[in-house]
Order: C-alpha cells, then sequence, then structure tokens
C-alpha cells in the first residue's frame, strides 16, 4: 500500500502530557513514513527509546536532531559534548532502525514519482541578528538585556569545535557538498531542525532569539536544490508558509504551556506528501504564542 510522508517535531517527551501523547501517535496506513525534526529530548535513553517506539508503528521513520538532543545535563548519564555526542547518538538511533543524516538519503515513492528525503544535520551562527546589531557579542548582550538567552548558552557545547559557529559552519559546507551531489532532476524534501530562511523567525513575540534559529548560509538552499517541501521544527510555531515559491513547514508539537493554548494536540502529525489540499494546511490557524520568554529555553 502506498502511504504519506509525514512529519513532526518538538516531541520534548521530558513532559509527561508530551508522552503521552506520544504514545498515542500512529501511521494512517502501514507505508507511512514520519520525519522527526529534532527536540526528541535531552537524555540519550529518552531520545532511543522514543524512536525505537516510533520505528515500531511506521514503515520508516528519519531523524536529525534538535539542539536539545546535543545539551549535555547534569541529569543524563551521557556526559559525552559536541561531536562525540553527536556521533554516539547517530550509533545508537541507527541500531534501533531509524535513519539519521549522515546515512544515504532514501528515496521515497508513493506511485506518483521518487523523492529524496533529506535529513540535514545543519545549526545557527548567530547570523539572524536582531535590528541594529552587526556582530555576535552584540546580538548577545541585546538578548540578555531583554531576558531572552536560549538554554544552549549553558548546555550545548560544541566539543572539538572553538565556537558553536565554527560546528555549524562545518556541518553546513559538509552538508552542501552532499546535497550538490544528488540527482538534481529528483524533487528533494529538506528536513532540518532549523529553517533555511530567516523569514519565519520574524514572528517570534521575542526577536532577540532569532540568532539561536539558523544561519545565512543556507539562505538559497531552498532554490538552488530542487526543493519540494521544507520541514523544520524548533520555533514552536507550526503553519505552512511559501518561500520563494517552495512550501515550509513547521510541524513542531512544544511545550504543553503553548499547545494548550492555541489548539487540540490531536491529528499532530503533518502531512507532507502528497502535498495535501490547501484547505488542510495549518496556516490559518497560526496563533503566535504570548508566553512572555518562552522562546529562552528551546
Amino acid at each position: 500500500m502506498h502511504g504519506t510522508l509525514l512529519a513532526i517535531s518538538d516531541l520534548h517527551v521530558s513532559h509527561r502530557e508530551n508522552l503521552a501523547i506520544v504514545d498515542r501517535l500512529r501511521p494512517r496506513s502501514t507505508g507511512d513514513w514520519l520525519i522527526v525534526a529534532g527536540d526528541v529530548a535531552e537524555k540519550v535513553d529518552d531520545i532511543v527509546s522514543t524512536l525505537r517506539l516510533l520505528r515500531e508503528r511506521f514503515s520508516t521513520v528519519i531523524w536529525t536532531p534538535g539542539n536539545h538532543e546535543l545539551w549535555t545535563t547534569s541529569s543524563d548519564p551521557v556526559q559525552l559534548r559536541g561531536v562525540p555526542r553527536y556521533a554516539h547518538l547517530v550509533e545508537l538511533i541507527r541500531e534501533v532502525g531509524v535513519i539519521t543524516p549522515e546515512d544515504p538519503y532514501p528515496v521515497w515513492d508513493n506511485g506518483n514519482g521518487p523523492v529524496i528525503v533529506a535529513p540535514l544535520f545543519l545549526s545557527y551562527d548567530y547570523t539572524f541578528r536582531p535590528a541594529g546589531t552587526s556582530t555576535k557579542d552584540e546580538s548577545l548582550a541585546v538578548a540578555r538585556e531583554s531576558g531572552v538567552v536560549c538554554t544552549d548558552e549553558f548546555f550545548l557545547h560544541p566539543d572539538p569545535y572553538p565556537s558553536r559557529e565554527a560546528w555549524c559552519e562545518a556541518r553546513v559546507r559538509l552538508t552542501e557538498k552532499r546535497l550538490a551531489e544528488c540527482d538534481p532532476d529528483l524533487p528533494m524534501v529538506l528536513a532540518n531542525h532549523y529553517p533555511l530562511v530567516r523569514e519565519p523567525t520574524r514572528v517570534l513575540r521575542h526577536p532577540e532569539f532569532a540568532q539561536w534559529c539558523g544561519t545565512e548560509l543556507t539562505a538559497d538552499w531552498h532554490l538552488r536544490f530542487n526543493t519540494a517541501a521544507m520541514v523544520y521544527g524548533h520555533l514552536h510555531i507550526p503553519r505552512t508558509t511559501v518561500h520563494d515559491g517552495v512550501r515550509f513547514e513547521e510541524v513542531s508539537l512544544g511545550y504543553p504551556r503553548e499547545w494548550r493554548r492555541y489548539r487540540d494536540p490531536r491529528g499532530l502529525l503533518r502531512q507532507i506528501l502528497p502535498e495535501p489540499p490547501s484547505q488542510d494546511r495549518p496556516r490559518d490557524r497560526f496563533v503566535p504564542s504570548p508566553a512572555t520568554g518562552s522562546e529562552s529555553g528551546r
């Protein structure tokens, strides 16, 4: 049976309410694929057990890390940092049958033609800066003054790279090369925890948080590569937008305090392909979270 390509992100299963929602997630048909675009959890055991559960239900599961998977917190028995932590996660997640950004890109085909599904591990480099700032130091100073500082500053370590932005640049160059080697005649679904362009961050209640949401280095990727859709999370603002004619899907669940305010958490699996009718998209149901400082922990 031909299935659908579905997506979700920001499961944050350390919250009991979210774990209960994940436990209810089911495919619509036996052939359904699922993209999980990061922020499953913070602890390695929780990340792996959640992805194992989803892999038992879906025909194929594709994962790309968010910032939370890369945190090294005192509560996690696994104290690896930076690249070694990511490599450890990749090894464990492969063992449960889930596709990672380090694997060959799978090709999805429901009978209407093949589509490459590319999970990307990219990051941010502080180039989505607040207005009036021109350096990382300036933009961080503005964030600190406003009281909106991403928890990554304390828990996400770039070892052995000297900085998060250096790690980001290395991942961008590696991924750019891989995408350029793909068949240009095949459309692609690009899945990353962060949006490839800055525009989706313009609606953030706290614009200072945008500097932890992506990089200008990928601003033209949806045009350079044969992109059918771009899937991302992180912002906790689930919606569909279109940039330069390309559909961008923010597919996050988010924290309970957020999804309780503006939607029923059922029916969370976003259909990416086949492209759903416009009336079935969440474009018109977007409501920004009013929570003061809600971006600081993402």
